[in-house]
């Protein structure tokens, strides 16, 4: 099973140049399933199928941007049928009132007996909001025990976190520390493949798209492939991860954010 997460800058910044470039790259990677972020959907445009094309389930977040690129958020695409959706609205705080922060949970009907449960989480972007994305790591989390918890189900997640490995949300979800008197584990994917390598998602120093209030910021990983562990390690064994529209194809970028795409293989 092959995951992509990326980041798709909506119809921002040479949309039909980009658009192309990242039509043909999703046509030769051939995903199963993909999280998308900053994808616009609106009453006559769907950004996730004009850019994959026939042969996806779609399920989109309804909490989406209201004003700027209007319509912009999450969704999941699968090649296979979709169950349960369900959406959780993370604005969690005064501060996240800006901003349609949220995740979405999606059962996809692979080819196992129990669903495969799928959840793009996308918390607050602004820089200064490390302790709101805590909280809305250990929200998404919460709910997602929950259901794991009657289901026993094989969890990916994944999506655009904007926050680096060190960061406190980060380390929660990647079993290094608790928060809220709660705790998780989810295996990082690019850290079994590749250990402290950097693989940096967000390059200003190399990605002509980036905005140039962020240029003279680092480069740093902050998109994330994640799977759940049980007691004894993750549920899937990741084989393969790498980023993918990661340079410039014909002098264009797809997006200002590097994606991720993972193989993924049941014990």
């Amino acid at each position: 099973m092959r995951v992509i997460t990326q980041n798709v800058l909506g119809r921002q910044q040479d949309w039909p140049t980009r658009r192309a470039v990242l039509q043909a790259g999703f046509a030769e990677l051939a995903p199963d399933v993909v999280l998308f972020q900053e994808a616009v959907v609106t009453e006559d445009y769907d950004q996730v199928r004009d850019i994959l094309g026939d042969g996806y389930h779609v399920a989109h977040q309804t909490n989406r941007v209201v004003d700027g690129d209007v319509g912009s958020g999450i969704s999941v695409a699968s090649r296979w049928p979709l169950g349960v959706e369900r959406e959780i609205d993370l604005r969690v705080g005064p501060r996240t009132a800006d901003f349609p922060a949220g995740a979405l949970v999606v059962d996809v009907q692979w080819d196992r007996p129990e669903p495969l449960l799928v959840v793009n989480h996308k918390p607050s972007w602004a820089t200064d909001l490390e302790y709101e994305r805590e909280a809305q790591a250990v929200t998404t989390a919460r709910f997602v025990a929950e259901i794991v918890a009657r289901t026993g189900q094989h969890v990916v997640l994944g999506g655009d976190f904007d926050a680096m490995p060190e960061a406190g949300s980060i380390r929660f979800w990647r079993g290094l520390q608790s928060l809220d008197a709660f705790s998780v584990a989810y295996r990082d994917a690019w850290e079994l493949v590749h250990g402290q390598a950097p693989g940096a998602t967000f390059a200003p120093s190399e990605n002509g798209l980036v905005e140039r209030h962020w240029q003279t910021d680092l480069d740093r990983r902050i998109d994330y492939l994640l799977v759940r562990c049980g007691r004894a390690g993750p549920t899937l064994r990741v084989a393969e991860c790498e980023r993918v529209f990661a340079g410039p194809v014909a002098g264009a970028w797809g997006s200002d954010h590097i994606g991720l795409m993972a193989r993924l293989e049941v014990w």
